[in-house]
């Protein structure tokens, strides 16, 4: 019985870690993807920073990246940037695909 505890602890603390690394690898991914954003409008250090931030929050609104990609439209669009939906989800990937490298590839 001992051994199946163990394991079940093992397993339990496994699910925890991972789904702590996927939520800071999404919070990181939306950063990044406020500083890209931040970038296009033309934004100034801080002001990109501040930005970078509320993409962050934005994505508490609801489950899944809508909030944000919406988010990110909206704004761009209204600084006069002209993107589409698709654009903003590539950029999307490409930024999450950089922050999972962050978080799992070993720093060198």
């Amino acid at each position: 019985m001992t051994d199946f505890n163990d394991r079940e602890r093992a397993f339990e603390a496994k699910f925890a870690h991972d789904e702590e690394l996927q939520f800071r690898i999404i919070a990181r991914r939306n950063r990044l993807l406020g500083e890209w954003a931040g970038a296009k409008m033309g934004l100034t250090a801080a002001e990109t920073d501040a930005y970078a931030k509320a993409v962050v929050q934005a994505d508490f609104e609801e489950a899944g990246d809508e909030d944000v990609i919406r988010k990110l439209v909206g704004d761009l669009t209204s600084a006069g940037v002209e993107i589409d939906e698709p654009t903003v989800r590539t950029a999307l990937e490409e930024q999450e695909v950089i922050a999972r490298r962050m978080f799992i590839e070993p720093q060198g």
